[in-house]
């Protein structure tokens, strides 16, 4: 079988066993490519690599300076890959056995402090539809935490104004209730009485935040909004996409929220990815207690 024949193979077993997300796929996809390419300098088929090709080609990824996030990635891909074909019958031993995981820098994410979080919130005029429509995807992203890909794709039907409610389909397609706080209710019935419509114009859709043209917004297009809001509000701190959900998990700890409750809400599987978050509110009662105890 063709290299390009058994990625997509591979590709489709995932999408129908485990619901992995086009944009998860996607970059197995690319990572699969990538070594087969690799391996084509050799002649040899990506199937029937065996684990010196595999350190060779994690040698060839430092020496151009790859990132050891891009390769741990790589490297689950190929688990899974190799896996794969041992599961089938079409190869006897897996080479990824004896490949130990490169062991990842801990860094912490990067987040808001509370003044900042409400300077950015702020900062739309709300005087036209497109200014309201931010304010309340800005609003619901503080008050729940939602990935951004889970906000941009949120349709009519996940949100209740009368329980105060978002049910978001996360993750391999897991559903979670999450409460949306009174403010972030607010914005979102004034954005919905006064300004929806005015951005769907004659399209017809059930996409809870339309772009200008009446159609779902794409996740770069709300990161540019996020950049341009915080640029307005004097931020000058790095900002990811994720920033938001960040400053969310962050301060609903350093208000004493429980963890796993967050976890809950974050809608992450596994407590220790959750975790990382008590790492930044311990920081930021470091910083607390270095400013304001008198010793």
């Amino acid at each position: 079988m063709e290299n390009e024949q058994i990625i997509e193979r591979f590709c489709d077993d995932l999408w129908a066993q485990r619901g992995l997300s086009d944009n998860t796929l996607a970059a197995y996809r690319s990572d699969l490519c990538r070594f087969a390419e690799f391996l084509s300098e050799r002649d040899t088929p990506l199937a029937h690599a065996d684990s010196l090709d595999i350190r060779d080609y994690l040698a060839h990824r430092k020496s151009i300076g790859a990132a050891k996030t891009s390769t741990a990635r790589s490297l689950s891909a190929l688990r899974r890959f190799f896996a794969d074909l041992v599961r089938r019958g079409e190869r006897e031993a897996d080479p990824m056995a004896l490949i130990a995981q490169p062991k990842m820098d801990r860094k912490l994410p990067d987040s808001l402090s509370e003044a900042e979080v409400e300077a950015l919130l702020d900062a739309p005029e709300c005087d036209d539809p497109i200014q309201l429509r931010d304010k309340a995807m800005l609003e619901l992203l503080y008050a729940t935490g939602l990935r951004v890909s889970e906000l941009t794709g949120l349709q009519m039907e996940q949100v209740s104004l009368r329980q105060g409610v978002v049910r978001v389909v996360g993750k391999g397609g897991k559903e979670r209730l999450v409460p949306m706080g009174e403010q972030a209710q607010h914005q979102l019935e004034v954005y919905l009485r006064e300004a929806r419509g005015m951005l769907l114009g004659v399209n017809r859709s059930d996409v809870l935040f339309p772009s200008k043209r009446g159609v779902q917004m794409t996740r770069q297009t709300f990161w540019h909004r996020v950049k341009f809001y915080a640029q307005q509000s004097g931020i000058t701190k790095p900002l990811s996409p994720h920033t938001l959900r960040h400053a969310f998990a962050t301060h609903l700890l350093n208000h004493g929220a429980d963890l796993r409750v967050v976890q809950l809400l974050l809608g992450h599987s596994d407590l220790s990815t959750t975790q990382i978050y008590t790492h930044v509110a311990q920081a930021r009662l470091t910083e607390l207690h270095r400013e304001h105890h008198p010793r």
